[in-house]
């Protein structure tokens, strides 16, 4: 049922492997508004993200023209014809996003509402003045300005993009939601329990720290392996870096229903996250909520909106953000206390299904954005 008409939702990536899947959920409950997903180009993630996207400008080279006058002086493709659909409102996903997406608001007379994620908020180069500013530089002040609503995927972003000058007035909290089975728990293998890390390999993930507790946890002669999931720019120093390690398997991006299943078997979900040098920061990671849905413990940094989800000795154990000693204790903990791994698991389980559900997520993102409609209509 979709009589609320169409929502365009503007990602200009549609979408990287490590976004599809939240992004994904954002709408899963929707019934009155039909989204409609335009952008300028595919990734890797479409398949998994399950929609025929709408890109713009026309075929081949002329084309390529359409998007470069778009996005660098925001004239707005002819094709395809955006107007037709009559859309609602529009959704962007990230600040560059949102910025990106103003010019169509404004051709089309819609609201726009843009969702931030995490470094889109927290990151010092959007936001330093520079000779040649970006796109978002440019048009940041227009997006706080023009913007009905941001949301922000956890408070802490919430927080960070006040600090920026933000009008708090716009900023609303909506955080992701995930699909979880109620009732479904797995108990580690006994013979080798493992870890297990999923996300890109990037500097404010903190998998070197990850990586330096596996060390330490091997010197002490204790059993547990180390299995990662994902990909991304450190991907090589990252291999060098525990070439000597004998427990850690570096598996890739694999489907979703393949990470569930190995994250079901861990004996936890390592979260490492950290504020990296140029202020890359976690908003809330969709991996917390996963693993709590699938009733397994986080191991997480106290950082960025992490401690927003992971109820510390109840759901998991919050731990000092670069502190490879921390998380070595944390995991020893579980192994000699196999009683804790179930009891954590099953009560971030509830709190996933009563705070995280993805379908009531989304039928509140939903409602928040048909209420924006009607505003601006009334």
């Amino acid at each position: 049922m979709t009589d609320g008409g169409v929502l365009l939702v503007y990602r200009d990536r549609i979408a990287p492997r490590s976004e599809a899947h939240f992004l994904r959920r954002q709408y899963v409950g929707f019934r009155r508004l039909a989204p409609v997903w335009i952008g300028c180009r595919t990734d890797a993630g479409l398949c998994d993200l399950g929609v025929e996207p709408m890109l713009l400008g026309r075929r081949g080279l002329p084309g390529a023209l359409d998007r470069l006058l778009f996005k660098q002086f925001g004239r707005v493709p002819r094709q395809p014809d955006l107007a037709a659909l009559q859309p609602r409102l529009i959704h962007a996903h990230f600040g560059r996003g949102g910025a990106l997406a103003l010019p169509i608001a404004r051709a089309l007379r819609v609201p726009l509402v843009v969702t931030f994620h995490g470094g889109d908020a927290t990151k010092d180069k959007h936001y330093r003045k520079q000779l040649v500013p970006t796109i978002f530089q440019r048009r940041c002040s227009a997006l706080q300005e023009e913007a009905a609503l941001i949301i922000c995927a956890a408070e802490y972003i919430r927080k960070a993009l006040i600090s920026r000058g933000f009008p708090a007035a716009k900023l609303k909290v909506i955080c992701y939601g995930t699909e979880p089975e109620p009732g479904r728990y797995s108990e580690p293998p006994a013979e080798r329990p493992y870890l297990l890390f999923v996300g890109r390999f990037v500097e404010k993930k903190g998998i070197s720290y990850l990586l330096d507790a596996m060390r330490a946890l091997e010197r002490e002669g204790v059993a547990v392996d180390l299995v990662v999931i994902g990909d991304g720019p450190m991907a090589e120093v990252l291999r060098r870096q525990s070439s000597e390690l004998s427990g850690v398997r570096f598996l890739g991006w694999l489907p979703n229903q393949e990470v569930r299943r190995l994250m079901r078997g861990a004996l936890a979900v390592c979260v490492p996250s950290v504020a990296a040098r140029a202020g890359d920061s976690e908003g809330l990671p969709n991996v917390v909520i996963e693993a709590m849905a699938a009733a397994v413990p986080v191991i997480g940094s106290d950082h960025g909106g992490i401690g927003e989800a992971v109820q510390h000795d109840r759901t998991g154990f919050l731990v000092p953000p670069a502190d490879p000693s921390a998380i070595a204790t944390a995991v020893q903990r579980l192994l000699t206390d196999p009683a804790l791994r179930r009891r954590m698991g099953l009560a971030g389980q509830v709190a996933a299904v009563d705070r995280f559900n993805a379908v009531a997520q989304s039928r509140f993102l939903e409602d928040t954005l048909l209420a924006i409609s009607h505003r601006r209509a009334a």
